[in-house]
């Protein structure tokens, strides 16, 4: 009898244990299929992140190779107004400028340019037309200036250019304006009058793109004014007379190609 319970007691127990090791697998595999049946996260945006930073070059269309081009800009010009004064003429005014270029480092340049401003004067005494004494001092004084000649490109890259020219014309002198009807000679003045002149200097340029350019001229000024007032041609044939002037301003570039 004893015998008979035992073994009914371990056959139960053996029933109970072959059960739970069936549903052990079972149940791992429901576990694994709900997993796989889970949707993937998908992580949100930062929105703190910047964005993207795209990199343009203005200067990536620079050529030399345009046909025309035309500057503009505020000059100052030291002149003497006269052969022996001891006070230059410090002027201000505009430099106008444009290019032909027949080839990619030789073209044809003109200029035209205005100064204008006062002078130091000779001690000078006059008795005007009420009969009394006064004098001139710091008079209004003029230059006005056309010249053409060749110009050669230099060292040049995508951000500048170093260009010279030697340009030769004529220039007019305005400095008895301001005379108050008194002969030049009183100061130590020219006559009012044109005479040669010569520009010899050239360009610094910044390219600021491919079609505009920041433009720095400087030039040393020739002029040869005479000193004969009656005949306005002196017996030497004229003073020689050796000046500075600069220009800054901006060029442009126009699209037409050689």
């Amino acid at each position: 009898m004893h015998f008979r319970v035992s073994f009914s007691a371990s056959i139960a127990f053996a029933a109970l244990a072959l059960c739970a090791a069936a549903a052990a697998p079972a149940q791992d595999s429901a576990q694994s299929s709900s997993s796989s049946q889970q949707p993937a996260t998908v992580q949100a945006p930062d929105a703190q992140a910047e964005p993207a930073y795209v990199a343009i070059d203005p200067l990536a269309g620079v050529r030399y190779d345009n046909r025309f081009d035309v500057s503009l800009g505020l000059a100052y010009g030291h002149i003497m107004a006269g052969p022996t004064l001891t006070q230059g003429a410090h002027l201000g005014g505009l430099d106008l400028e444009g290019s032909y270029w027949l080839s990619k480092h030789w073209g044809i340049e003109g200029t035209a340019r205005g100064y204008a401003g006062t002078s130091g004067a000779a001690p000078n005494v006059f008795v005007n037309s009420q009969g009394i004494s006064e004098s001139i001092d710091g008079p209004f004084v003029a230059q006005y200036m056309l010249a053409a000649g060749p110009e050669w490109l230099g060292p040049h890259n995508k951000h500048g250019d170093l260009i010279a020219h030697v340009l030769v014309g004529g220039s007019y002198g305005d400095f008895e304006r301001d005379l108050r009807g008194q002969p030049p000679s009183l100061v130590d003045f020219y006559n009012t009058q044109i005479a040669p002149a010569a520009i010899f200097g050239g360009h610094f340029d910044l390219n600021r793109s491919a079609h505009w350019v920041f433009r720095v001229t400087p030039d040393a000024l020739y002029t040869r004014y005479s000193t004969n007032y009656a005949t306005n041609i002196s017996p030497e044939g004229g003073h020689n007379n050796w000046n500075f002037g600069i220009s800054v301003g901006m060029e442009y570039k126009f699209k037409k190609k050689r």
